[in-house]
C-alpha cells in the first residue's frame, strides 16, 4: 500500500451547513470515483470518538471480503499449526 504525503491526502477544507450538509471536492470525488447516488458509509474514529471517516458502500463491501477471506486463510493456519502441535 502506498504511503501518501500530505498534499496527497488533503483536498480542501469544507464548511458544514444549517442542515448539517457538506460539499465533496470535484477533485475528491474524481479521485475517489464517488458518482451522484453513491451511498458512503460514515465511520466514526474508533479512537478518539471526535472525527469521522467516509467511505464508498461498495468499497467497503470489498474490503470486508477480503479481509474475510485471508481470515479464513489464517484460521486454516493456526488449526494446522495446532494440529500439528498436537501430534508432538
Amino acid at each position: 500500500m502506498k504511503h501518501m504525503n500530505i498534499d496527497e491526502m488533503v483536498y480542501s477544507i469544507v464548511t458544514v451547513g444549517e442542515r448539517g450538509q457538506l460539499v465533496i471536492p470535484a477533485e475528491a470525488r474524481k479521485d475517489c470515483n464517488i458518482s451522484p447516488g453513491d451511498k458512503l458509509i460514515v465511520l466514526k474514529d474508533p479512537i478518539h470518538h471526535k472525527s469521522l471517516t467516509f467511505a464508498k458502500l461498495t468499497d467497503l463491501q470489498e474490503i470486508h471480503d477480503l479481509l474475510s477471506s485471508r481470515l479464513d486463510e489464517l484460521r486454516t493456519h493456526i488449526e494446522k499449526i495446532a494440529d500439528e502441535e498436537e501430534k508432538l
